[in-house]
């Protein structure tokens, strides 16, 4: 998906609230934020993806900053309020649909977008949103394909709830390779969240080969890129992987799994910001 001249001052937004996180100093932050303007500004009027672009820019972000992850803290406050909801919600969790759409409303722990607002009562909010359900639900069909799976996380905290449906996946047989971020970008879920979340014992764990916002398939490792070459169904979380893969043909089919919370994604996907969706594409 290719970058629109809307997602500039988004992205410029987001490198400003990272760096509120990380310093306060505003001497510094105004360095950052002319050095991550000018490189923007060499993208304006290509045709550039918007994960390649918005990689570009926090990585100028975090090499200004001396900061190699301004969410760690973020993060944590996230996979605990994920914890407590899991606890509270998933014996109430059934069949794949129920799973999926779980994952769906998690993806909601994303502080990377300037028009959304993560929740301060997580609980009250999933049980409202399952309720609502899945504005495109095409969950049914991604079932049939999911007997050898490549599954792209995207948050920290949103990963526990990844878990639960990978644990769901490994149960109805799926063998499952997750990737994550080969380093740390925004919230994104690392090895490290990996590791916590305990997903070792439902799927073969791996990493994207980089910090890159989405994926960059250019970078994968060979073990991924074999796992990509033989499963059946890519499962694909968050609005920065279907911005990513998106730019590739010749792929598996593609579980798209995400709540939609800007207006360029909404436009690109054909529904109304705020849905949650669950879209394939084969």
């Amino acid at each position: 998906m290719k970058i629109h001249d809307r997602c500039y001052d988004c992205l410029l937004s987001r490198i400003l609230y990272e760096c509120r996180l990380s310093t306060r100093d505003e001497e510094k932050i105004g360095h950052v934020l002319s050095g991550c303007r000018a490189l923007l500004d060499t993208y304006r009027g290509s045709p550039r993806p918007a994960s390649l672009v918005a990689s570009a820019a926090h990585r100028r972000a975090y090499e200004i900053l001396g900061d190699p992850d301004p969410y760690r803290r973020i993060k944590e406050a996230s996979t605990l309020e994920a914890v407590r909801a899991c606890q509270a919600v998933h014996q109430t969790l059934s069949s794949f649909r129920d799973y999926a759409l779980a994952s769906v409303i998690a993806n909601t722990f994303d502080y990377g977008v300037l028009s959304h607002r993560v929740t301060d009562d997580f609980r009250t909010f999933f049980d409202h949103e399952f309720r609502k359900g899945l504005l495109i639900d095409d969950t049914e069909r991604m079932a049939d394909l999911a007997r050898e799976v490549v599954y792209f996380t995207d948050n920290a905290g949103e990963i526990i709830f990844d878990r639960l449906f990978i644990e769901h996946l490994s149960a109805m047989g799926s063998r499952v390779t997750v990737a994550v971020k080969g380093a740390p970008i925004l919230n994104d879920a690392t090895l490290e969240d990996a590791e916590k979340a305990g997903l070792r014992r439902f799927a073969t764990v791996t990493h994207t080969g980089s910090g890159d916002i989405g994926v960059n398939l250019g970078k994968i490792p060979g073990d991924l890129q074999m796992a990509i070459d033989r499963c059946t169904l890519i499962i694909a979380k968050g609005m920065a992987n279907y911005e990513a893969l998106t730019e590739y043909g010749g792929l598996p089919p593609i579980a798209y799994l995400m709540a939609v919370k800007c207006p360029t994604i909404a436009e690109s996907v054909g529904v109304p910001e705020g849905s949650l969706v669950a879209l394939l594409e084969d």
